[in-house]
């Protein structure tokens, strides 16, 4: 490390496509962003991997996804090396380098690196923030949360969000940042930091204060296949894209906007004024984490990437769009009347919402598709900006040299004078892939440092090389859960080819017209797959297999006092299944509180004692039906055995069942659920006992504590049996 050593900022956010930010000619406006433009230098020709947890191990260890073992989503890892979603070792991560070489190091918001079999109090932790270089942690693992209620952690320790009023989990990120920051430079001034800043936004749930949507009110009323033509437009004026672009067409399986009824174009412009709002909201709050360097005195020695969006826009609402997503991306979508009954709800702390595909694909504007098609553009061109103002002279630059996101860890070990280390904590390191981007920060002129770059999310796959691009898409949509393609052979992909110094956005085909450099790049292609073990091709979201976890074989899992910030998916199976729940709780007098319960305000379950010490269970599925058992006297002060339990209709996918609730062998009722959970009520909730972590499964009492932790009683044991 030299002794002028820059301080680092990473601001990632998630699922921004290209043409969102107005800075880069979207329709959401981002102040912030234009501001620390201004200051620095936009990339227009920078790029993502196409999905979450890729891009995020790919930014971390300057190494391509694969290689990383990070190859899929971390939701659809499979047992395949590459793609086990279990960071290797030898990529260790550029916070560990700087932390080994005397930074302070920090991690604020979004990780998603960890395997849910090693999220919950046991660990192992290796793979936690604070495992692989953080020092100080602050955020959610999963991928995504409830932006009012989120599921947090600090450092390794589940934790319920700050007791104020108006809480939004973006500005308590900065708020965290700032507090970090400060004490950071108080205790160690001379000592440099690396601070890294991952929101929630703009990934489902589209959650933000109803100030922020209502200044998009009417703004999205002409629809999104006029919005791209506009912001295409405005690209244009802006200089983002070259004059000569030509504005991509609509896939089919998109809907033209005037094909939509009234309701529906209601509900849909509804949804994308929440987005922009969402996306306005979080460039604000950048803003602060940017302005704060600045009043510090240290923003003009801090290498600043905000990298605007961990993939492009996602389509995984579908067509429809939905007001709890989570449920729709199961195959529980619920229909336009209730969307249109919650119309003025959309975004608040009780609905889950994420708009159609339509918007995703104008999100992406001038490109083709959206997140996970990694063979195309509108999936993997995300906008950067990049300030610095020690380090490069030019204010308010455009670079269009190709770069990737495996670029950022060896720039910052570049601008800190650092040697790529060949062992980091005595594993020997593979070298990087990505290359130094300081050429370009010094002249617009600068040579091409990236010369060759693979894609593959799903199947989907392309390659770039020194200007060309061949892609292949796999016959699989953006929205589709699985089970889609399973059956369809990669060697059925039709190939196409790209002059991208002629084609900023990849609009014309020249597969045809060159068959001999298609090939020359399917064979590149087939080289780096080989290499990286990617052959024989498979898409991980079709080929789902058998992984670790806590719960194991055992069908009946016995959990105690103190137990909570399990994974869904390391408990007893729920879905499609018979279960029941059996828990033991001793009563000192009056009594509230939470047992036990699962997911959270889209979906779950939670058994507690409401305020006059009363047993009441409730479940919601979604938008399709939701429950309520309770009973009409408190709980005898003493010994007590609750038990619940579940008869699942049978055989088939999201069956509706009976619950029943019985109290020390007396049944107090039953009740039809319409529908279960398909798969998982969410991908980001916990099993706990005793609290409610994250956002509530239950209707609690409106002046309860959050989580509504159990007073007044102690847990003895609960049991959980599946089947």
């Amino acid at each position: 490390m030299t002794t002028s050593a820059p301080n680092v900022v990473i601001v990632l956010l998630d699922d921004v496509g290209f043409g969102a930010a107005s800075t880069f000619g979207g329709p959401a406006q981002t102040p912030g962003m234009e501001a620390l433009a201004n200051d620095g230098l936009r990339f227009n020709r920078f790029h993502t991997t196409a999905i979450c947890s890729p891009t995020r191990a790919a930014l971390l260890t300057g190494r391509d996804a694969h290689r990383a073992n990070v190859g899929a989503v971390l939701n659809t890892a499979t047992n395949r090396p590459g793609y086990q979603g279990i960071l290797n070792p030898h990529t260790a991560t550029v916070a560990e380098m700087l932390r080994n070489n005397g930074y302070n190091t920090a991690a604020f918001g979004k990780w998603h690196l960890t395997q849910p079999w090693e999220t919950s109090p046991v660990g192992p932790f290796d793979r936690w923030p604070t495992g692989v270089g953080f020092e100080k942690f602050y955020g959610f693992l999963g991928g995504e949360t409830d932006q009012y209620d989120p599921t947090l952690y600090e450092g390794t320790r589940p934790v319920q969000r700050p007791d104020v009023d108006n809480y939004h989990l973006t500005e308590d990120m900065s708020n965290a940042a700032i507090e970090w920051l400060d004490m950071q430079h108080s205790l160690a001034p001379d000592k440099p930091f690396f601070l890294y800043y991952a929101t929630g936004a703009t990934h489902a749930p589209l959650q933000v204060p109803a100030e922020w949507i209502e200044r998009y009110r009417g703004k999205f009323d002409q629809g999104w296949d006029a919005m791209r033509e506009a912001t295409f437009k405005r690209q244009k004026a802006l200089g983002v894209i070259p004059k000569d672009a030509i504005l991509t067409p609509r896939p089919p399986q998109i809907p033209v906007w005037d094909s939509l009824s009234d309701e529906e174009r209601k509900v849909a412009s509804r949804l994308m004024e929440t987005y922009a709002g969402f996306l306005a909201h979080t460039d604000q709050q950048v803003a602060r984490l940017a302005n704060h360097l600045k009043q510090m005195g240290q923003f003009d020695n801090t290498l600043f990437f905000y990298i605007v969006g961990d993939n492009g826009s996602s389509a995984e609402g579908g067509p429809p769009g939905s007001i709890n997503y989570m449920g729709a991306l199961q195959g529980l979508q619920e229909p336009v009347s209730a969307q249109l009954a919650a119309l003025d709800k959309i975004g608040d702390a009780d609905t889950y919402p994420q708009y159609p595909a339509g918007w995703a694909w104008a999100l992406t504007t001038p490109f083709q598709w959206v997140k996970q098609v990694a063979s195309h553009l509108g999936g993997t061109r995300n906008p950067l900006v990049v300030t610095w103002p020690n380090g490069f002279e030019e204010r308010g630059g455009l670079r269009n040299q190709f770069s990737h996101v495996n670029d950022i860890a060896p720039t910052i070990l570049a601008a800190a004078g650092m040697e790529m280390p060949e062992t980091v904590n005595g594993i020997s390191q593979l070298p990087m892939d990505g290359s130094s981007m300081l050429s370009s920060f010094a002249s617009a002129d600068a040579a091409e440092f990236h010369p060759t770059q693979y894609f593959e999310v799903h199947g989907n796959r392309a390659i770039y090389h020194e200007g060309w691009m061949a892609s292949a898409r796999h016959d699989r949509l953006p929205w589709s859960v699985g089970g889609i393609s399973g059956d369809t052979s990669f060697d059925d992909d039709t190939w196409e080819l790209y002059n991208l110094e002629a084609d900023f956005s990849q609009a014309v085909d020249l597969a045809a017209a060159e068959p001999a450099r298609l090939a020359e790049l399917k064979h590149l292609f087939n080289r780096v797959a080989a290499e990286l073990q990617m052959l024989p091709l498979h898409s991980s979201v079709d080929n789902r297999q058998p992984r670790p976890s806590l719960a194991g074989d055992r069908r009946k899992v016995e959990y105690y006092p103190g137990t909570l910030g399990v994974p869904e998916s390391q408990i007893p199976r729920m879905a499609n299944n018979n279960w029941k729940l059996q828990a033991s709780i001793s009563l000192d007098g009056e009594a509230s509180g939470v047992i036990a319960t699962v997911g959270g305000l889209s979906a779950g379950w939670s058994l507690y004692l409401d305020e006059a010490g009363r047993p009441v269970f409730e479940c919601r599925i979604y938008e399709v039906d939701r429950i309520r058992l309770s009973s009409e006297a408190p709980l005898a002060p003493g010994e007590n055995q609750l038990e619940l339990n579940f008869a699942y209709d049978g055989q088939g996918y999201a069956k509706g069942g009976t619950f029943t609730l019985s109290v020390n062998g007396k049944v107090l009722g039953s009740a039809r659920i319409r529908a279960s959970q398909p798969s998982f009520y969410t991908i980001d909730e916990t099993f706990d006992l005793g609290i409610d972590t994250g956002s509530p499964a239950g209707s609690y009492p409106q002046a309860a504590p959050i989580g509504y932790p159990l007073k007044g009683a102690k847990i003895g044991v609960v049991a959980l049996e599946s089947g």
